[in-house]
Order: structure tokens, then C-alpha cells, then sequence
């Protein structure tokens, strides 16, 4: 019951948690984008552009994608600390 009245307050934040299942999917689409462009380069005759797109979308992809995710989630990861330092100095202003 209480984690359905932190969700209605806005107590507790589900974007974390959708950010997460975007990553993934950011991810397998990244992934595939670069084995379609190996796949076109080689059908088009450019083997080289294409391999190195697709390379370069398969190993920096995953990356520039992960490192975005990780800003997003920096932002809730400070809402939860500080509401942390909140409730600790809550707690020592009430034993005062």
C-alpha cells in the first residue's frame, strides 16, 4: 500500500526504470543499424565505408547510448540523494 502512495505522490519515480527499457532497446536497434549498414556497403560494392559505418555503429553505438542513459539517470540518482540528506537532517533536527 505505501509503494502505491509513494507512486500517486511522486514519492518514487518510474522514469529510472523506463529510461532502462529504452537502453536496451536503444541498444539491440544500434546493434542492428550496423549490421544493416555492413550488409548494404557490401551490396552496393562500397565494402569499406560500409564495414567501417557498421563497425563504428556496433563498438561507439552502444557506447554513446549507454553514456546518455547514464546522464538521464543521474539526475533522478541526485532527486534520491537528496532527498536522503532531507530525511537525515530531519531525523537529527527531531533528536535535538
Amino acid at each position: 500500500m505505501q509503494g502505491m502512495v509513494d507512486f500517486l505522490t511522486f514519492r518514487r519515480m518510474i522514469t529510472p526504470i523506463i529510461i532502462q527499457v529504452l537502453f536496451w532497446i536503444a541498444l539491440v536497434l544500434v546493434v542492428v543499424f550496423g549490421f544493416i549498414a555492413i550488409i548494404i556497403g557490401f551490396a552496393q560494392g562500397e565494402v569499406l565505408s560500409g564495414l567501417l559505418s557498421g563497425l563504428a555503429s556496433i563498438i561507439l553505438g552502444p557506447i554513446v547510448v549507454r553514456v546518455y542513459a547514464e546522464i538521464l539517470i543521474l539526475f533522478f540518482s541526485m532527486n534520491d540523494t537528496l532527498n536522503d540528506i532531507k530525511n537525515l537532517l530531519s531525523d537529527s533536527r527531531d533528536r535535538v
